[in-house]
């Protein structure tokens, strides 16, 4: 078994004279729940999509679930769960319908799919909605059924990429309380998130600012390092200008 679910060393990414993200590295334990923060800009999407396989990188290596992300990103793609920023189900569907089609794409038989569908409906408490068109949703039930698709094949690491951006603050904590239950059972969880409070649930939290690791570590010890009142105000500081005092050790 993999010790690490994530290990990259100096990951780069460039789009022509701009650099993405600029010798990322970093390793995530398995059952690990890691917070990917940055405010908008920062690179944390681009990083997130070439772990997932996505998007390959400019320079730099590594592996997601053991797997080489330059050589191998389509057994990445099979073993990872994977939830983007936008609404990306097909709204025509009902949410049955598509966990079942996503189901059929990792190639789960009718049984274990039925099963799967039942488990996560319980779980996600998705009996109310699975069964209306998904594009007709309030946002709030979009997201929790996006992640029952991007768990359905029961991945051994999942990357949610601001999961719960636009949603109230009730179902955040509802939608957190999932990913609690997730790692318990040794589901390792990649989370991007610029809400503060959310960080504060990570195990350990990375900080990005313009392309680069700035800083990495358990939240409350980062809040105690820089003797701030709390994480807000020390990421705030951290990353205005002149604030970043050099890359994470």
């Amino acid at each position: 078994m993999i010790e690490n679910a994530v290990e990259i060393r100096d990951l780069t990414r460039k789009f022509g004279h701009f650099t993405a993200v600029d010798n990322l590295s970093l390793t995530v334990q398995r059952g690990e729940i890691f917070g990917f923060l940055g405010a908008n800009g920062a690179g944390k999407t681009t990083a997130i999509r070439m772990l997932c396989g996505l998007l390959l990188p400019t320079s730099g290596s590594g592996t997601v679930g053991g797997f080489d992300i330059l050589k191998q990103s389509e057994q990445i793609k099979r073993t990872i769960g994977y939830m983007s920023q936008k609404f990306s189900l097909y709204p025509d569907l009902t949410g049955r319908e598509n966990l079942s089609f996503y189901g059929h794409m990792y190639n789960l038989d009718r049984t274990t799919l039925n099963n799967r569908i039942e488990e996560l409906s319980e779980q996600l408490s998705l009996a109310e909605f699975i069964d209306r068109v998904s594009g007709r949703l309030p946002l709030g039930w979009r997201q929790r059924l996006a992640l029952a698709v991007s768990v359905i094949h029961k991945p051994s690491i999942v990357f949610l990429d601001e999961p719960t951006a636009g949603v109230d603050p009730v179902f955040r904590r509802t939608f957190w309380q999932v990913l609690y239950d997730m790692a318990e059972l040794g589901t390792t969880v990649f989370v991007t998130t610029h809400y503060m409070d959310e960080a504060e649930y990570c195990g350990r939290i990375s900080i990005m600012h313009m392309g680069k690791l700035v800083e990495l570590g358990n939240p409350r010890e980062l809040v105690r390092k820089y003797r701030a009142n709390n994480l807000e105000d020390m990421f705030i500081n951290l990353i205005r200008p002149n604030g970043v005092t050099g890359a994470a050790n």
